[in-house]
C-alpha cells in the first residue's frame, strides 16, 4: 500500500533517536521531528490495523496503568495501545495496594516493574503535583535498572499531568490533520480555545492548555477565549505565545467568547477551573483542610453560574466559518437538555457532530501505541516493514 510506505520513508527520515528508551512528557519538551514520528507512526500501526494485519510486536510483557482520576477514553485507549503491541495490561488500584500504609513511590515504582514495558500515568487534579510525580517514578524505575534490580527500565507515557494532556492535544492534532487534508493544511486555520459553562466543578486546566501549546507549533491562529477570571497557567501561555512566533502562527487572548467563534475553522469549548482557584485547592489539600476544599467547590459553582452565557450554541456556531466549523471536545461533554439541565454545548450542536467526536476520540489508542512503539524501537521504521511483510493476520476468517 503506497500510503504505508509513504508513511514508513517518512519516519526513517526522522530523527528520533532520543525517544528510544525515552518516556513522553509534555509535548513541548519534544522536538518537531518527535512530535511528526510520532502522528507518522500512529497512521500506519492503524493503517496495518485497518488491513488486518498485526501489530504485536511483543509475545509477553506488561503495560502498567495508574490513574489518580477518573477517567474512561485515556483509560480503554492505553489499554487497547498496550494490548494492539502485545503487551497484557494490568491496572494499579491505589486502594488496593499498600500505598495507603505508607509504601513510597520509590518502592511501588520499582515493585510494579518486574517485567514491566510500559507505565501510563494520570495524575492531573493537584497542581505542582502530577508532572512531578511522574517524574520520582521515572526516576525510581531508572534507578533500580541501573542497580540490576530491574532487568528493564519500563518507559512512562504521560496520559495527562497538571499542565499537560498529551495523549489527548496529539490526538487532536492528528484528527486536525486528516480533517483539513494535511499538516501543511493547518497554517493560518483558526482554532478556538474557549472555556464553557458546566454545572461540575475543579475540571482540570490541562486540555486547554495541551491544545494552546501543541496547535501553536503548526502554524494555526489559536484563540484563547475565557471569561475574566477563568486563566489558565501564564508559563503555558509564554510557551503558546513562543510557538506561535516560531510557526508563524498567532496565539490571541480574549474575554469575548462572540469576537472568538467570529470565522473559526476550529470550536474546541471546554471547561476547566481557574488557575488560581487550582492552586488554592492544592494549597488546602496539602494542609488537609477538606472542609476548605468543599467551601472552594461551592464558591466556584457560584462563579461558574455567572458565565451560564458561556456555552456552544447553535447561533454561536453560526459566526464560524461559513457556519461550519469543526466542532471538538475530549468528551465527556456537558450536554444542554441531556446530561445537563444547561451545560457546554447544545443537544443539536453536539448530535450534528457526534460522529466527528467519536472518530477524533479514535486517534487516541493509536496515538498512545505509536509513543510506546518508539520508546521501544531504535529502527521503528524498519519494524513497521517488518510487521507488513511478515503480513499475519489479526483475525482469522477462515
Amino acid at each position: 500500500m503506497a500510503e504505508f510506505k509513504e508513511l514508513v520513508n517518512e519516519i526513517k527520515n526522522l530523527d528520533t533517536e532520543k525517544m528510544y528508551g525515552g518516556d513522553f512528557f509534555q509535548t513541548w519538551e519534544k522536538s518537531q521531528d518527535e512530535l511528526t514520528a510520532t502522528l507518522k507512526t500512529a497512521d500506519a500501526l492503524r493503517d496495518l490495523r485497518e488491513r488486518n494485519i498485526s501489530t504485536k510486536v511483543f509475545d509477553s510483557g506488561l503495560g502498567i496503568s495508574i490513574f489518580r482520576d477518573n477517567s474512561t477514553r485515556t483509560r480503554f485507549s492505553f489499554t487497547s495501545a498496550c494490548n494492539m503491541l502485545g503487551l497484557e495490561i494490568q491496572d494499579l488500584d491505589e486502594k488496593k495496594s499498600q500505598i495507603a500504609h505508607g509504601e513510597t513511590v520509590r518502592e511501588t515504582a520499582t515493585m510494579i516493574s518486574f517485567m514491566a514495558d510500559v507505565i501510563g500515568i494520570r495524575d492531573d487534579m493537584y497542581i505542582g503535583k502530577g508532572n512531578k510525580y511522574m517524574h520520582d517514578v521515572v526516576d525510581a524505575v531508572a534507578e533500580s535498572n541501573r542497580d540490576g534490580i530491574l532487568e528493564q527500565r519500563p518507559n512512562l507515557i504521560d496520559l495527562q499531568d497538571d499542565m499537560d494532556h498529551p495523549t489527548q492535544a496529539m490526538a487532536d492534532l492528528d484528527h486536525i490533520i486528516h480533517e483539513f487534508g494535511g499538516v501543511d493544511q493547518l497554517k493560518g486555520k483558526k482554532i478556538v480555545m474557549s472555556w464553557a459553562y458546566s454545572p461540575s466543578y475543579g475540571k482540570p486546566l490541562s486540555v486547554a492548555q495541551a491544545i494552546i501549546g501543541l496547535m501553536t507549533r503548526y502554524g494555526m491562529d489559536v484563540t484563547l477565549a475565557h471569561p475574566d477570571g477563568y486563566e489558565v497557567m501564564p508559563e503555558i501561555e509564554k510557551i503558546a505565545e513562543d510557538n506561535a512566533k516560531k510557526s508563524g502562527g498567532k496565539f490571541t487572548k480574549t474575554n469575548d467568547m462572540k469576537a472568538a467563534f467570529k470565522d473559526a475553522d476550529v470550536i474546541y469549548c471546554k471547561s476547566w477551573a481557574p488557575f488560581k482557584a487550582m492552586e488554592k485547592r492544592t494549597d488546602l489539600y496539602g494542609r488537609g483542610d477538606f472542609d476548605g476544599i468543599d467551601k472552594l467547590e461551592q464558591e466556584l459553582l457560584q462563579q461558574n453560574a455567572q458565565h451560564k452565557d458561556w456555552a456552544c450554541t447553535e447561533d454561536m456556531m453560526k459566526l464560524t466559518k461559513d457556519g461550519k466549523a469543526l466542532y471538538m471536545h475530549p468528551l465527556p461533554a456537558d450536554i444542554t437538555g441531556v446530561s445537563a439541565e444547561e451545560g457546554e454545548v447544545d443537544g443539536s450542536v453536539f448530535d450534528r457532530y457526534r460522529n466527528q467526536l467519536y472518530k477524533q476520540a479514535s486517534f487516541k489508542p493509536y496515538v498512545i501505541a505509536a509513543m510506546i512503539f518508539l520508546s521501544k524501537f531504535k529502527n521503528p521504521a524498519e519494524i513497521l516493514t517488518n510487521l507488513e511483510t511478515r503480513g499475519k493476520a489479526r483475525q482469522d476468517y477462515k
